[in-house]
């Protein structure tokens, strides 16, 4: 199994689709807690829509899933809530070609790098798009 990961930050929607359609994404999971952007074309549902008219599914994980936790997200990850958005995301990365997306470019600095490196510990092979 494999999964990538990508930061939307600095990038015109229609440069993040390309990206996406490259590497042959069809569903990108949304780990953000709060789905806003100063880029409205990276809001929720703005982004659900053009997704979907480039034959990609969408799925918002970020209320499991999102950073911005109490306590840091490394003691959130031993939390329920955490572990039933994981093996959400477990069952869609053995289904299909999946990005988990968050706003910062490089996952190093973002709370995504927690998720990859559980996964990696599971031996999915993580790919970070940069």
């Amino acid at each position: 199994m494999k999964v990538y990961t990508i930061g939307y930050g600095g990038r015109k929607i229609f440069d993040f689709i390309n990206i996406l359609e490259k590497h042959g994404i069809t569903v990108v999971v949304d780990v953000r807690r709060f789905p806003k952007s100063k880029d409205p074309a990276f809001n929720r549902e703005n982004l659900e829509k053009t997704l979907k008219e480039n034959k990609m599914e969408y799925v918002f994980l970020g209320e499991s899933l999102g950073g911005f936790v109490k306590g840091g997200y490394e003691k959130y990850m031993e939390t329920q809530k955490f572990m039933e958005g994981f093996n959400v995301l477990l069952n869609i990365i053995e289904r299909e070609t999946a990005a988990l997306m968050c706003k910062e470019r490089n996952a190093k600095y973002c709370h995504r790098r927690f998720i990859a490196q559980r996964l990696e510990n599971l031996g999915v092979k993580v790919i970070h798009i940069v």
